[in-house]
Protein backbone atom coordinates (compact mmCIF):
# COMPACT_ATOMS: atom_id res chain seq x y z
CA UNK A 1 0.00 0.00 0.00
CA UNK A 2 1.52 3.35 -1.07
CA UNK A 3 0.43 6.14 1.23
CA UNK A 4 0.66 9.82 0.38
CA UNK A 5 0.47 12.87 2.63
CA UNK A 6 1.12 16.58 2.49
CA UNK A 7 -0.10 20.10 3.10
CA UNK A 8 -2.45 22.04 0.83
CA UNK A 9 -2.76 25.81 1.37
CA UNK A 10 -5.94 27.60 0.34
CA UNK A 11 -5.27 31.24 -0.48
CA UNK A 12 -7.47 33.99 -1.83
CA UNK A 13 -9.24 37.20 -0.95
CA UNK A 14 -11.48 37.43 2.13
CA UNK A 15 -14.85 35.75 1.52
CA UNK A 16 -13.63 33.78 -1.54
CA UNK A 17 -15.08 30.62 0.05
CA UNK A 18 -11.91 29.07 1.52
CA UNK A 19 -13.54 28.07 4.81
CA UNK A 20 -16.61 26.65 3.05
CA UNK A 21 -14.37 24.59 0.76
CA UNK A 22 -12.26 23.35 3.68
CA UNK A 23 -15.36 22.25 5.60
CA UNK A 24 -16.75 20.54 2.48
CA UNK A 25 -13.46 18.70 1.84
CA UNK A 26 -13.04 17.54 5.42
CA UNK A 27 -16.71 16.76 5.91
CA UNK A 28 -16.87 18.55 9.25
CA UNK A 29 -16.99 22.10 10.45
CA UNK A 30 -13.43 23.05 11.37
CA UNK A 31 -13.28 26.58 10.03
CA UNK A 32 -15.90 29.19 10.82
CA UNK A 33 -18.01 30.43 7.92
CA UNK A 34 -19.63 33.87 8.01
CA UNK A 35 -20.36 36.66 5.57
CA UNK A 36 -17.98 38.99 7.36
CA UNK A 37 -14.55 39.40 5.84
CA UNK A 38 -11.44 38.39 7.76
CA UNK A 39 -13.17 35.84 10.00
CA UNK A 40 -10.47 33.20 9.61
CA UNK A 41 -7.59 34.41 11.73
CA UNK A 42 -5.42 31.42 12.42
CA UNK A 43 -4.16 28.77 10.03
CA UNK A 44 -6.84 26.16 10.60
CA UNK A 45 -5.80 22.72 9.46
CA UNK A 46 -8.40 20.21 8.40
CA UNK A 47 -7.50 16.64 7.49
CA UNK A 48 -9.25 14.83 4.63
CA UNK A 49 -8.72 11.18 3.69
CA UNK A 50 -8.98 10.25 0.01
CA UNK A 51 -8.07 6.62 -0.73
CA UNK A 52 -4.54 6.10 0.60
CA UNK A 53 -3.82 9.85 0.66
CA UNK A 54 -4.05 12.16 3.62
CA UNK A 55 -4.65 15.78 2.59
CA UNK A 56 -3.88 18.33 5.30
CA UNK A 57 -5.50 21.67 4.54
CA UNK A 58 -4.08 24.94 5.74
CA UNK A 59 -6.91 27.46 5.67
CA UNK A 60 -5.24 30.85 5.64
CA UNK A 61 -6.69 34.26 6.50
CA UNK A 62 -7.90 36.13 3.41
CA UNK A 63 -5.23 38.19 1.68
CA UNK A 64 -6.00 41.90 1.71
CA UNK A 65 -4.28 45.27 2.14
CA UNK A 66 -3.12 45.25 5.79
CA UNK A 67 -3.57 48.37 7.92
CA UNK A 68 -3.23 47.36 11.56
CA UNK A 69 -0.85 45.05 13.39
CA UNK A 70 -3.50 42.29 13.48
CA UNK A 71 -4.03 42.65 9.70
CA UNK A 72 -0.28 42.42 9.03
CA UNK A 73 0.05 39.32 11.22
CA UNK A 74 -2.89 37.70 9.38
CA UNK A 75 -1.41 38.42 5.93
CA UNK A 76 1.99 37.09 7.06
CA UNK A 77 0.24 33.93 8.30
CA UNK A 78 -1.48 33.51 4.94
CA UNK A 79 1.73 33.70 2.90
CA UNK A 80 3.50 31.61 5.55
CA UNK A 81 0.85 28.92 5.13
CA UNK A 82 1.41 28.89 1.37
CA UNK A 83 5.18 28.65 1.80
CA UNK A 84 4.78 25.65 4.14
CA UNK A 85 2.60 23.64 1.73
CA UNK A 86 3.33 21.18 -1.08
CA UNK A 87 0.30 22.40 -3.03
CA UNK A 88 -1.16 25.90 -3.15
CA UNK A 89 -4.72 26.49 -4.36
CA UNK A 90 -5.75 29.99 -5.39
CA UNK A 91 -9.49 30.50 -4.88
CA UNK A 92 -11.16 33.16 -7.05
CA UNK A 93 -14.86 34.07 -6.97
CA UNK A 94 -16.37 33.59 -10.42
CA UNK A 95 -18.69 36.61 -10.24
CA UNK A 96 -15.99 39.00 -8.97
CA UNK A 97 -13.29 37.95 -11.42
CA UNK A 98 -9.83 39.49 -11.36
CA UNK A 99 -10.09 42.19 -8.70
CA UNK A 100 -7.24 44.37 -7.42
CA UNK A 101 -6.82 41.89 -4.59
CA UNK A 102 -6.50 38.94 -6.99
CA UNK A 103 -3.96 40.96 -9.01
CA UNK A 104 -1.85 41.42 -5.85
CA UNK A 105 -2.06 37.72 -5.00
CA UNK A 106 -1.00 36.74 -8.53
CA UNK A 107 2.08 38.96 -8.13
CA UNK A 108 2.90 37.34 -4.77
CA UNK A 109 2.36 33.81 -6.12
CA UNK A 110 5.59 33.87 -8.09
CA UNK A 111 7.53 34.00 -4.80
CA UNK A 112 5.85 30.97 -3.24
CA UNK A 113 5.47 28.91 -6.45
CA UNK A 114 9.04 27.60 -6.52
CA UNK A 115 9.11 23.86 -5.92
CA UNK A 116 5.39 23.48 -5.34
CA UNK A 117 2.28 22.76 -7.38
CA UNK A 118 -0.14 25.66 -7.78
CA UNK A 119 -3.75 24.98 -8.78
CA UNK A 120 -6.55 27.40 -9.65
CA UNK A 121 -10.02 26.98 -8.15
CA UNK A 122 -12.82 29.19 -9.48
CA UNK A 123 -15.61 29.12 -6.90
CA UNK A 124 -19.31 30.14 -6.94
CA UNK A 125 -19.63 29.11 -10.60
CA UNK A 126 -23.43 29.00 -10.27
CA UNK A 127 -23.43 32.82 -10.20
CA UNK A 128 -22.16 33.42 -13.76
CA UNK A 129 -22.77 32.34 -17.37
CA UNK A 130 -20.47 29.71 -18.89
CA UNK A 131 -18.87 32.13 -21.37
CA UNK A 132 -17.84 34.41 -18.46
CA UNK A 133 -16.30 31.39 -16.75
CA UNK A 134 -14.35 30.41 -19.86
CA UNK A 135 -13.05 33.94 -20.28
CA UNK A 136 -11.98 34.17 -16.63
CA UNK A 137 -10.26 30.77 -16.78
CA UNK A 138 -8.34 31.83 -19.90
CA UNK A 139 -7.31 35.22 -18.41
CA UNK A 140 -6.06 33.73 -15.17
CA UNK A 141 -4.11 30.96 -16.89
CA UNK A 142 -2.45 33.50 -19.15
CA UNK A 143 -1.23 35.40 -16.08
CA UNK A 144 0.08 32.39 -14.19
CA UNK A 145 1.06 28.87 -15.18
CA UNK A 146 -1.43 26.90 -13.06
CA UNK A 147 -0.95 23.13 -12.96
CA UNK A 148 -4.72 22.56 -13.15
CA UNK A 149 -7.96 24.55 -13.07
CA UNK A 150 -11.15 23.49 -11.24
CA UNK A 151 -14.58 25.07 -11.53
CA UNK A 152 -16.55 24.48 -8.35
CA UNK A 153 -19.33 25.53 -6.03
CA UNK A 154 -17.99 24.88 -2.54
CA UNK A 155 -21.40 25.62 -1.03
CA UNK A 156 -23.24 23.10 -3.21
CA UNK A 157 -20.39 20.63 -3.53
CA UNK A 158 -20.13 20.78 -7.36
CA UNK A 159 -16.67 19.84 -8.61
CA UNK A 160 -15.26 19.31 -5.11
CA UNK A 161 -14.80 15.52 -5.50
CA UNK A 162 -12.68 15.99 -8.64
CA UNK A 163 -10.54 18.55 -6.85
CA UNK A 164 -10.06 16.22 -3.87
CA UNK A 165 -9.07 13.30 -6.16
CA UNK A 166 -6.52 15.47 -7.98
CA UNK A 167 -4.97 16.66 -4.71
CA UNK A 168 -4.73 13.07 -3.46
CA UNK A 169 -2.74 12.05 -6.57
CA UNK A 170 -0.49 15.13 -6.52
CA UNK A 171 0.73 14.74 -2.93
CA UNK A 172 4.16 13.17 -2.35
CA UNK A 173 4.48 9.56 -1.22
CA UNK A 174 5.06 9.22 2.50
CA UNK A 175 3.50 8.21 5.82
CA UNK A 176 0.36 9.91 7.08
CA UNK A 177 0.95 12.94 9.27
CA UNK A 178 -2.07 12.52 11.56
CA UNK A 179 -4.11 9.63 13.01
CA UNK A 180 -6.84 8.71 10.52
CA UNK A 181 -9.70 9.82 12.80
CA UNK A 182 -8.30 13.28 13.56
CA UNK A 183 -9.98 16.06 11.59
CA UNK A 184 -8.12 19.12 12.80
CA UNK A 185 -4.96 19.93 14.67
CA UNK A 186 -6.39 23.10 16.16
CA UNK A 187 -6.69 22.57 19.90
CA UNK A 188 -10.31 22.07 20.92
CA UNK A 189 -10.14 25.21 23.08
CA UNK A 190 -9.45 27.24 19.95
CA UNK A 191 -12.19 25.58 17.88
CA UNK A 192 -14.63 26.30 20.74
CA UNK A 193 -13.57 29.98 20.75
CA UNK A 194 -13.98 30.17 16.97
CA UNK A 195 -17.50 28.73 17.17
CA UNK A 196 -18.52 31.39 19.71
CA UNK A 197 -16.90 34.11 17.59
CA UNK A 198 -18.88 32.90 14.57
CA UNK A 199 -22.14 33.14 16.54
CA UNK A 200 -21.26 36.69 17.63
CA UNK A 201 -20.48 37.64 14.03
CA UNK A 202 -23.77 36.25 12.75
CA UNK A 203 -25.81 37.82 15.54
CA UNK A 204 -24.27 41.30 15.49
CA UNK A 205 -23.98 41.92 11.70
CA UNK A 206 -23.40 45.68 11.14
CA UNK A 207 -22.82 46.46 14.81
CA UNK A 208 -20.01 43.95 15.16
CA UNK A 209 -16.97 45.40 16.90
CA UNK A 210 -14.17 44.19 14.62
CA UNK A 211 -11.60 44.53 17.36
CA UNK A 212 -13.12 41.65 19.26
CA UNK A 213 -11.71 38.25 20.08
CA UNK A 214 -12.86 35.20 22.02
CA UNK A 215 -10.65 33.08 24.22
CA UNK A 216 -11.40 29.81 25.97
CA UNK A 217 -10.09 30.56 29.45
CA UNK A 218 -10.93 27.30 31.12
CA UNK A 219 -11.97 23.78 30.01
CA UNK A 220 -13.02 21.32 32.65
CA UNK A 221 -13.86 17.67 31.98
CA UNK A 222 -16.62 16.59 34.37
CA UNK A 223 -17.14 13.15 35.85
CA UNK A 224 -20.50 12.75 34.10
CA UNK A 225 -18.74 13.08 30.72
CA UNK A 226 -19.83 16.67 30.10
CA UNK A 227 -17.48 19.62 29.60
CA UNK A 228 -17.58 22.98 31.38
CA UNK A 229 -16.16 25.72 29.14
CA UNK A 230 -15.46 29.28 30.29
CA UNK A 231 -14.86 31.86 27.58
CA UNK A 232 -13.98 35.55 27.59
CA UNK A 233 -14.99 37.94 24.82
CA UNK A 234 -12.47 40.78 24.67
CA UNK A 235 -13.53 44.15 23.25
CA UNK A 236 -11.58 47.43 23.12
CA UNK A 237 -14.23 49.87 24.39
CA UNK A 238 -16.99 50.05 27.00
CA UNK A 239 -19.51 50.86 24.27
CA UNK A 240 -18.63 47.59 22.53
CA UNK A 241 -19.33 45.67 25.74
CA UNK A 242 -22.91 46.97 25.68
CA UNK A 243 -23.33 45.89 22.05
CA UNK A 244 -22.12 42.34 22.82
CA UNK A 245 -24.31 42.04 25.93
CA UNK A 246 -27.43 43.51 24.25
CA UNK A 247 -30.56 44.80 25.95
CA UNK A 248 -31.02 43.01 29.26
CA UNK A 249 -28.27 40.61 28.19
CA UNK A 250 -30.38 39.18 25.35
CA UNK A 251 -27.58 39.16 22.74
CA UNK A 252 -25.07 37.32 24.90
CA UNK A 253 -27.76 34.82 25.99
CA UNK A 254 -28.67 34.06 22.40
CA UNK A 255 -24.99 33.72 21.37
CA UNK A 256 -24.28 31.48 24.35
CA UNK A 257 -27.23 29.23 23.52
CA UNK A 258 -26.39 28.77 19.83
CA UNK A 259 -22.69 28.28 20.57
CA UNK A 260 -23.48 25.72 23.27
CA UNK A 261 -25.80 23.80 20.92
CA UNK A 262 -23.14 23.64 18.20
CA UNK A 263 -20.39 22.67 20.65
CA UNK A 264 -22.61 19.92 22.07
CA UNK A 265 -23.16 18.55 18.57
CA UNK A 266 -19.48 18.94 17.62
CA UNK A 267 -18.16 17.21 20.75
CA UNK A 268 -20.97 14.67 20.94
CA UNK A 269 -21.60 15.36 24.64
CA UNK A 270 -23.21 17.86 26.96
CA UNK A 271 -21.52 21.26 27.24
CA UNK A 272 -21.92 23.89 29.96
CA UNK A 273 -20.80 27.18 28.43
CA UNK A 274 -20.18 30.37 30.40
CA UNK A 275 -19.40 33.64 28.60
CA UNK A 276 -17.99 36.88 30.01
CA UNK A 277 -17.30 40.17 28.24
CA UNK A 278 -14.19 42.12 29.24
CA UNK A 279 -12.90 45.47 28.04
CA UNK A 280 -9.20 45.38 27.17
CA UNK A 281 -8.33 48.56 25.28
CA UNK A 282 -4.93 47.27 24.14
CA UNK A 283 -5.58 43.62 23.33
CA UNK A 284 -4.51 44.26 19.71
CA UNK A 285 -1.03 45.05 21.05
CA UNK A 286 -0.72 42.04 23.39
CA UNK A 287 1.51 39.19 22.19
CA UNK A 288 -0.47 36.66 24.27
CA UNK A 289 -3.72 37.35 22.38
CA UNK A 290 -1.94 36.65 19.06
CA UNK A 291 -0.56 33.30 20.18
CA UNK A 292 -4.10 32.34 21.33
CA UNK A 293 -5.18 32.93 17.70
CA UNK A 294 -2.25 30.98 16.28
CA UNK A 295 -0.64 34.13 14.86
CA UNK A 296 2.85 35.50 15.33
CA UNK A 297 2.85 38.89 17.11
CA UNK A 298 6.21 39.80 15.47
CA UNK A 299 4.67 39.38 11.99
CA UNK A 300 2.53 42.45 12.69
CA UNK A 301 5.50 44.81 12.78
Amino acid sequence: MTTRAGFVALIGEPNAGKSTLLNRMVGAKVSIVTHKVQTTRARVRGVAMEGESQIVFVDTPGLFQPRRRLDRAMVAAAWGGAADAEIVLLLVEAHRGITEGVERILEGLADVAQGRTVGLVINKIDRVQSEVLLGLTKDLNERFDFAETFLISAERGHGVDDLRSWLAQELPEGPWLYPEDQIADLPMRMIAAEITREKLTLRLHQELPYQMTVETENWEERKDGSAKIDQVIYVVRDGHKGIVLGKRGETIKSVSQSSREELTEFLGRKVHLFLQVKVRPNWLEEAERYSEMGLDFKDGN
